[in-house]
């Protein structure tokens, strides 16, 4: 049999990957999950940002932070990141349906996206004690579905549940190398959003970003 040519494998390739469940790589143009500025950056942006006490928890609700936001063809928000931060990542259409994910915060490797939870870098509660409670329920939503800046990102459940709605005064990632990483990801979300630090959320801040 004539050997196949380029046409013809190119032709098979284009089949394949329209199969359902086929493992494909999450697209070039997906946003990156963490900040890429240096530590000079981040505390120079740190000791720019407004240093107020926490405001009220008053009228607080996940529901006016709606999410997670269409992305098209069926998928939304957390199946991007699911996509972006997984690796072997394998789909049902445009949902993912395995992989295998490093969370960020505690090391755990997850083999099932439905261990995985997509967590608020500044989680919601948070952002509205420091500056959202004055939003547009359509800002909060986007900030609740911000893929251009380090705000999403895929971890462990455990995770998220012990980190809650907590500041790096009161919870740190358990994986200690991921600190510095961390600290500047929290830095560039409250810079981008103009939200406020506590001064207890400041030192330890500054004290994260001295692990550089």
């Amino acid at each position: 049999m004539p050997p196949r040519t380029p046409l013809i494998l190119a032709a098979a390739l284009l089949t394949l990957a329209g199969c359902e469940g086929v493992s494909l790589d999450p697209p070039a143009t997906q946003p990156t999950k963490q900040s890429t500025q240096d530590v000079t950056t981040s505390q120079k942006q740190l000791d720019a940002l407004t240093v107020a006490k926490a405001g009220t928890m008053a009228k607080y609700s996940r529901d006016r932070f709606p999410h997670w936001r269409s992305t098209g063809e069926n998928c939304d928000v957390r199946d991007s990141v699911l996509k972006r931060d997984g690796k072997k990542v394998k789909y049902s259409g445009c949902n993912v349906v395995a992989g295998t994910w490093t969370s960020f915060y505690d090391g755990q490797v997850l083999t099932s996206p439905t261990k995985v939870d997509i967590d608020h870098m500044v989680p919601l509660a948070n952002a509205w004690r420091s500056g959202a409670a004055k939003w547009t329920d359509a800002k909060r939503g986007d900030f609740a579905n911000d893929l251009d800046d380090p705000q999403l990102i895929a971890v462990s459940a455990s995770a998220n549940r012990s980190k809650g709605d907590q500041d790096p005064s009161t919870w740190k990632p358990t994986e200690t190398s991921s600190w510095c990483e961390y600290a500047k990801d929290w830095v560039a979300v409250k810079t981008k959003w103009k939200l406020t630090v506590t001064t207890k959320e400041k030192t330890a801040l500054e004290d994260m970003l001295e692990k550089c």
